[in-house]
């Protein structure tokens, strides 16, 4: 099939064969097709769009492209789960999820990846801690997975080049924004790590992709069509992303915060809904509850009992990390030398806060990347973030900047003072679940 054909067809707003998509796939992995030809095909599906059925073939087809995990011979002791986030500010949400799943019987080989533009990435913040390694062999992967539950490891160039490809393409042609080809990237990868169930974290508001209620809802519902049409039981949580998801940003200071969650040294309230939100939903597609609600009650329990605190320790320990990371100053997390607060110029309430600007702030301050290359300073970040909705008094602190130097904390100070906004009157901020996107779970199998 030539490949100006199909980009013809898919220009004229035409649904594509199966066989169409799985030629472009291959023109992507074998570069028989140009760069030039995969631009205009990301391009035409991004100005046209794709049905569901031709984003099915596309996911599977990229999918097939390279390896597929098979997990039949490992001897793991529970269904196969995992969980998506589309990205945001201070999400360590798959810090604690994570362990709190395996503490209820579920296994969690969770593929993450790195921050890139404003919002942060799993394995970056992992990294802060030392040894922690990212990309272990599959025999120390089956072992953590069959000691902890959980395993929260990086992709192997293997798994679904093809997207490796076209995303690298993507990302300069202006097509990222794309539904269907953000779809089928995130569930290319999903797919091929041979889960048993998904759930999709899909962030609407201004420190999210999704800024708008309606592409929220269009990709959430793109993700759980195409995912259970591909044989995939999968549901998604749309959730809020109007403020920091907990009170710190960065890397080395989420990971601390996830173990104060942990241990129940402290537990933001928005973080606890979140999670225990989406650890019921992942508990019930697996069938370890009878319901979304019972499998949040499990989880709860999991938690308050230390249960899940002991699954993540075992798992940064079996991943090369420090072996006693819950005990005081066990984590052995960098530090930053210096540390600014941005006090409330008066009184009022903390009416809103330009969250994506909070996370560009950390990745100025050297916690982020701009390009995929960039090295990334675990110690920087914002710490004791106030939420949306609190008084405060004129001089109270609002959040603690993490810095290298200081001439980087006074540039971030000045950046802060211009992202959150002090009112008169009260603020209601939005709940941490917006709504739900659910499909059909098959338990068939």
């Amino acid at each position: 099939m030539l490949p100006q054909e199909i980009i013809r067809r898919k220009g004229r707003a035409q649904a594509l064969e199966a066989a169409e998509i799985q030629a472009f796939v291959r023109g992507l992995v074998d570069r028989s097709w140009t760069e030039g030809q995969v631009a205009a095909f990301a391009m035409a599906v991004c100005l046209r769009g794709m049905n569901r059925d031709e984003c099915v073939a596309l996911t599977q087809a990229m999918t097939d492209s390279g390896d597929r995990l098979d997990w039949s011979r490992a001897r793991l002791n529970g269904p196969l789960l995992d969980k998506h986030s589309t990205g945001g500010v201070g999400d360590k949400v798959s810090l604690v999820l994570a362990p709190i799943v395996a503490a209820c019987g579920g296994v969690v080989p969770m593929v993450s990846g790195r921050g890139l533009g404003h919002t942060g990435g799993t394995l970056d913040k992992l990294q802060a801690l030392p040894g922690y390694m990212v990309t272990p062999r599959r025999t120390q992967l089956v072992r953590v997975l069959r000691e902890a539950g959980c395993a929260i490891v990086g992709a192997s160039s293997r798994i679904a080049p093809a997207d490796r490809r076209l995303y690298a393409i993507r990302d300069v042609t202006a097509t990222v924004e794309s539904v269907p080809l953000i779809t089928a990237s995130i569930l290319s990868k999903k797919l091929a790590a041979g889960l048993d169930a998904l759930v999709m974290d899909v962030k609407l508001g201004n420190g999210a992709f999704c800024t708008e209620s309606a592409t929220a809802d269009t990709l959430a519902r793109s993700l759980v069509e195409v995912a259970v049409g591909a044989g995939l039981p999968t549901q998604a949580l749309v959730t809020d992303m109007n403020q920091v998801l907990g009170s710190t940003a960065g890397n080395a200071v989420e990971v601390r915060e996830a173990i104060d969650f942990l241990t129940g040294t402290a537990r933001d309230p928005r973080l606890l809904a979140l999670t225990l939100a989406l650890a019921g939903r992942m508990l019930w597609l697996g069938g370890l509850a009878s319901s979304p609600a019972r499998g949040e009650l499990q989880a709860l329990q999991a938690l308050d009992d230390g249960r899940a605190a002991e699954r993540f320790e075992r798992m940064v320990a079996g991943l090369g990390g420090p072996s006693r990371v819950l005990a005081r100053g066990g984590a052995q997390l960098p530090a930053a030398p210096v540390q600014r607060v941005l006090a409330a110029p008066r009184a009022g309430v903390l009416a809103s806060m330009d969250t994506r600007l909070l996370g560009l702030v950390v990745v100025a301050l050297g916690g982020g990347r701009r390009r995929a290359t960039d090295s990334v300073d675990p110690r920087v970040g914002l710490t004791r973030v106030l939420p949306v909705g609190s008084k405060v008094r004129a001089g109270d602190p609002l959040l603690r900047v993490h810095a290298a130097n200081a001439a980087d904390a006074d540039a971030a100070l000045q950046t802060l003072a211009q992202a959150l906004a002090i009112s008169d009157g009260p603020a209601l901020p939005d709940p941490p679940v917006v709504r739900s996107v659910v499909g059909r779970p098959d338990r068939s199998g």
